[in-house]
């Protein structure tokens, strides 16, 4: 089998699985934002958010931007931003307790914020709403 042939059989299989990493992606994200703004699920540090606070804006940035991205409404300018945001999380709640993730507590926003930069330059996949606008 020559890699053409093994493009033309992987290439559909990766865009699809692309599609699933987003709404799982994005389902992850929209939980911390549904725990802080509308409580659920209720998370203990998030009982007492206030919407203008610090984390109660993150927390509509995380609900709104994780509603787009589950279903892949303008994929590539939410990623962007979520990375931004994502990014500036780690920094502000986490870098400062040291360098290393594993210890300081940062490996999800780093890891997050990397998904969503790759999002950013490939796109939300088969599977969304922008592809279904491409098609129209």
């Amino acid at each position: 089998m020559n890699s053409d042939s093994l493009s033309a059989v992987w290439t559909p299989r990766a865009l699809s699985v692309l599609s699933i990493l987003r709404i799982f992606t994005g389902l992850a994200l929209l939980q911390h934002g549904t725990g802080k703004i509308l409580g659920f699920p209720a998370v203990p540090t998030f009982e007492h958010v206030q919407i203008g606070s610090l984390a109660g804006i993150g927390g509509l940035i995380e609900l709104i931007g994780g509603i787009l991205f589950t279903i892949g409404l303008f994929t590539r300018p939410v990623a962007f931003i979520l990375s931004g945001f994502t990014a500036t999380a780690y920094f502000i709640a986490h870098a400062s307790k040291g360098f290393y993730p594993v210890l300081n507590g940062g490996e999800l926003a780093a890891l997050y914020c990397f998904v969503f930069l790759y999002f950013t330059f490939a796109g939300a996949g088969p599977c969304s709403l922008d592809a279904l606008r491409e098609r129209k």
